[in-house]
């Protein structure tokens, strides 16, 4: 493990490669491009092209591809070979700066929410050389943003650049007014804690609903879940160990900052947690950790689980955006220091982030929301629908101080006392943690905790990004006409808690009486996707993305459309593979088994007359009317599946897959459970719960 240094980084094309091969002109050049975030020269990017294609060449790469995360929630390749034909009939290895900086995939055949018709097919991809190449499966990946003929942006990667940049000039006027000028960029720092669940791959693949959905759509609860929460934080077993060290070995080659591995609270299910490093890094490394859970899972006979609910009954997988604002000083602008009550810059960051949150509770909300993460919200497993804020009572206290005008006490945070005379002396944290907010401060950061395993952070962080650099210009226009800034500042402070202090909850988020309080705030309570979606074409929310420069209006409404679609299109799939499975699979089952035990209660009567078959007979009741009620359920939501219109409005169509499609498999599911508990093993005809959980 001594060699981890230097294997570290080892696929990628970083900074100390490209000093290493580039002219040291042609070096300076590139760093006060990406510094001063102007383009390229085109000798500049040949130069570039041509010391990345000999050192990808020299690592075996022998394609190169425009790496782009479309509106899939997948990343896209199209590889191209390095060759490039000779005179003589030979081939020499060729990359030129063109090729490194623009690309051209196929924009129709992606999601485009009426962007982009089915005949308009030119897309373009461009080189982002804020995010470092690297070679991946003998491939060199050099990661793009994605556009149309006409300009308009079809990718995640674009608006989290663009809102990256709307939060820095807003952070530096904030910071030029308390002297801060040596800044010449804020950064947002993410670190991404990844939950995932593995589980045998033959297993896996017995299952059309894990292999269509990446969820189960029918399975009784088996005997043993979490509930003694002995998987949590326990010892790793050998196959998961030996798999999370070929992961982490292949993320440190690619320069991910793989750092944290353990079990989560649901068997079968762990954790990855990295360090944090800059928000548009953070969302091209989330993508390659998620696809390479999935590629290292196969080779140890796995397969890795994204799915924010595969299984019914135990915790679901999310995905912690850890959230912060860091100047290129060092700075880290969430940090209280060691007297909050003094540290006025921090306030003023920590307010803003409050009035932020309170007043875009619904793009929050929008930024998170998938039909898989539907079923782990307000599940006592992850935060409610229910937007709030977790400061901690220390916070909280000194923010209430200051509203009153108050002189602040400070609480002693003694050293806690252990009790066992060998162990340390341990200091209090400030503030305690609470899992079960959907937004905590954690020290020096913000944990956003309602994002879902298999989404890609960039929405989220687009959307923290933007609706803080609102605020932060908001509170710029107000301080920098004020006459006394200390009088202004103290105020502004003062008066932004006072207004959007509702949105601070330091209890337990999982309560009812949390439920019934926060309707009484006003705060928004958006149970499904479906719910949420509509606030993101808001007039108000349009505007924010337009003065910011983030999304178009069109832009805007694609994502909308997109979005809607998506949730629809899942629960249609879903909805049909569960008329596929109790179809094809647990009607003959259940039959076959029913068969069996009318056979044995007729050996019983031919072979003793007197014996009652009672335990045969019951048995054949019960499954014989569950038997009729599947049948009935199926035919009823193969009926609703059918009144699904296509040529509806998309918020229509999804309101009608929440409202009528998704009872339908709910009721068709409790059936199927039931009869799974009645049926024989053998006659079964998946992997039961118990299977897929326990197996590995």
């Amino acid at each position: 493990m001594n060699r981890i240094p230097e294997l570290f980084g080892t696929m990628v094309f970083g900074d100390e490669a490209m000093r290493e091969r580039l002219p040291a002109h042609v070096y300076e050049s590139f760093r006060r491009c990406l510094e001063a975030r102007q383009t390229l020269d085109l000798d500049v990017a040949d130069a570039m092209a041509t010391a990345m294609k000999d050192w990808a060449v020299e690592h075996g790469a022998t394609h190169y591809t425009h790496w782009f995360q479309p509106m899939t929630g997948v990343t896209a390749e199209k590889h191209d070979s390095f060759i490039s034909p000779t005179d003589d009939g030979k081939i020499i290895m060729d990359f030129s700066g063109k090729e490194l900086v623009k690309g051209e995939p196929d924009a129709s055949s992606f999601p485009s929410g009426g962007l982009r018709a089915t005949f308009e097919a030119r897309g373009y991809t461009a080189w982002d050389p804020s995010s470092y190449a690297f070679i991946k499966d003998g491939t060199l990946c050099i990661p793009t943003i994605f556009y149309s003929y006409g300009g308009s942006v079809l990718d995640k990667k674009t608006p989290l650049l663009r809102s990256s940049d709307a939060l820095d000039r807003q952070a530096r006027r904030i910071l030029a007014l308390f002297g801060n000028t040596d800044v010449n960029r804020v950064i947002t720092s993410c670190g991404a804690e990844q939950e995932y669940f593995l589980i045998d791959k033959e297993l896996h693949d017995c299952r059309r609903d894990l292999m269509y959905c990446g969820r189960t759509l029918f399975g009784a609860k088996p005997p043993k879940g979490q509930e003694l929460d002995d998987h949590y934080f326990g010892a790793i077993k050998p196959r998961v160990q030996g798999f999370m060290n070929e992961l982490n070995l292949e993320l440190w080659k690619l320069g991910v900052y793989s750092k944290t591995e353990h079990n989560e609270v649901a068997p079968a299910q762990h954790e990855l947690a990295p360090v944090f490093t800059d928000a548009n890094r953070a969302a091209d490394h989330n993508q390659l950790t998620m696809e390479l859970m999935k590629t290292v899972a196969a080779r140890h006979g796995l397969t890795c689980l994204l799915h924010e609910k595969p299984f019914a009954g135990v915790n679901g997988s999310g995905k912690h955006d850890n959230w912060s604002i860091c100047t290129d000083t060092g700075e880290n602008l969430l940090n209280p220091g060691t007297s909050p009550q003094n540290n006025a810059r921090f306030l003023l960051f920590l307010v803003a982030m409050i009035k932020a949150v309170d007043e875009h509770q619904d793009l929050l909300r929008v930024s998170v929301a998938t039909a898989g993460n539907d079923h782990r919200l307000g599940g006592n497993e992850a935060p409610p629908a229910i937007i709030s804020i977790f400061l901690g009572d220390e916070l909280t206290d000194l923010l209430e101080t200051l509203e009153k005008k108050e002189t602040y006490d400070p609480k002693d945070h003694a050293d806690l006392n252990l009790g066992v005379d060998v162990l340390p002396r341990l200091r209090q944290d400030t503030t305690d943690r609470n899992r079960t907010s959907p937004f905590a401060f954690t020290g020096n950061k913000f944990e956003f905790r309602m994002l879902g395993s298999a989404i890609s952070i960039s929405c989220p962080n687009t959307i923290l990004n933007t609706i803080m650099a609102d605020t932060l210009m908001q509170f710029a226009d107000e301080l920098e006409g004020a006459e006394d800034f200390s009088h202004a500042l103290n105020r502004l402070i003062r008066r932004t808690y006072r207004e959007h202090k509702r949105i601070i909850f330091n209890g337990n988020n999982y309560s009812d009486e949390w439920t019934q309080e926060a309707e009484k705030r006003g705060l928004l309570n958006l149970k499904t996707t479906a719910d949420a979606l509509p606030y993101y074409i808001s007039d108000k929310n349009v505007a924010l993305f337009g003065r910011h420069a983030v999304y178009s209006e069109n832009e805007v409404h694609s994502r909308y459309e997109i979005l809607m679609e998506g949730y629809a299109k899942t629960l249609k799939i879903e909805a049909h593979t569960m008329l596929e499975m109790a179809r094809k699979d647990i009607f003959p089952a259940v039959c076959a088994y029913m068969k069996d035990l009318s056979s044995t209660a007729m050996q019983k009567k031919s072979i003793l007359p007197d014996l009652e078959a009672d335990l045969e007979c019951s048995l054949l009741t019960r499954l014989s009317k569950l038997s009729s009620d599947l049948y009935r359920l199926t035919e009823t939501l193969e009926a609703d599946l059918a009144k699904a219109s296509t040529d509806a409005d998309c918020k229509e169509v999804a309101e009608f897959y929440r409202d009528i499609i998704l009872p339908d498999m709910q009721n068709l599911r409790e059936v199927a459970d039931e009869i799974e508990m009645l049926t024989g093993a053998d006659y079964w005809p998946y992997p039961t719960y118990g299977d897929l959980l326990f197996h590995v």
